[in-house]
């Protein structure tokens, strides 16, 4: 007796070219989204690496929240406080060392003194931007930057409820050299983050309005003759102002570690950090 098999065949199943592409495309999108992930994730690492790069000095509010200040250079300086970034006078490579910023996290806040090219940096500025990020300057850098907001000697605001911002007068007094800061032109601010405040002084000598300041923590002088001040008049600043903790900056060649040696029968903690 035979066997009898029954031989069935298997036609290939047909895809049209409209469910090719849509498997295509789905695909295509996935490793987009992938891609912009690892991308994304990679920016973040770089951008976190490039601030933890810069030495750092870490503060604790009377709220209890943290602030980390990194020093970049110069007069460039980066405050990290409740995950906001504020930058004061960031310049990238028109002064040396040259700084990559777009390496740097995105800003909230940029403050910037004046229009000097150590401290005001136009291509710089759009690196570090993301859409809200706030300028404030004094009126002849305003008027440069599209998104800045004009801040004159005396002017104050409040970014967020924890947050505060004065402008505060910088200027020459040295006769002789007032041309290169004049009266009423530049900026020095005041920051007050959750109750901590922060002086920085910008191009200033140890001027009157000095006195008018109270209850600093911290701050920021320069001693940088002839555009700023001698050892001298930091030292004399330095006692009017009273801070908690002073930082020199923007010293090029002056012999900064005088200053500690001036101030260390004082309560002041001077730290020198590298602000050529």
């Amino acid at each position: 007796m035979g066997i009898s098999r029954k031989t069935t065949t298997f036609a290939p199943q047909k895809k049209s070219i409209e469910t090719i592409t849509i498997r295509h495309n789905q695909k295509n999108e996935k490793m987009k989204n992938l891609f912009k992930t690892l991308f994304l994730g990679l920016a973040l690492m770089m951008a976190t690496t490039a601030s933890a790069a810069q030495p750092s000095d870490t503060f604790t509010t009377p709220g209890g929240k943290t602030v980390t200040i990194y020093h970049i250079k110069h007069a460039s300086i980066h405050i990290e406080y409740d995950g906001r970034h504020i930058y004061i006078d960031p310049v990238g490579t028109t002064i040396e060392p040259k700084t990559d910023v777009s390496l740097l996290p995105k800003a909230h806040i940029i403050l910037i003194t004046h229009e000097h090219m150590d401290h005001y940096d136009p291509m710089a500025l759009p690196q570090m931007y993301m859409p809200a990020t706030a300028v404030y300057a004094n009126p002849t850098v305003s008027a440069k930057v599209h998104r800045g907001l004009a801040l004159q000697n005396g002017d104050s605001i409040k970014f967020a409820n924890d947050i505060k911002i004065w402008a505060v007068p910088a200027y020459n007094t040295t006769p002789g050299r007032e041309q290169y800061h004049p009266k009423g032109r530049d900026n020095g601010y005041v920051l007050e983050l959750d109750g901590l405040r922060i002086y920085i002084a910008g191009d200033t000598e140890d001027i009157p309005e000095m006195a008018n300041l109270k209850d600093i923590d911290i701050a920021f002088l320069p001693c940088n003759q002839p555009y700023t001040m001698t050892i001298d008049q930091l030292e004399r600043a330095a006692n009017i102002i009273k801070p908690k903790v002073l930082f020199p900056y923007h010293y090029s060649e002056t012999p900064i570690n005088q200053v500690r040696m001036r101030m260390a029968g004082s309560d002041i903690d001077v730290r020198i950090r590298d602000y050529k």
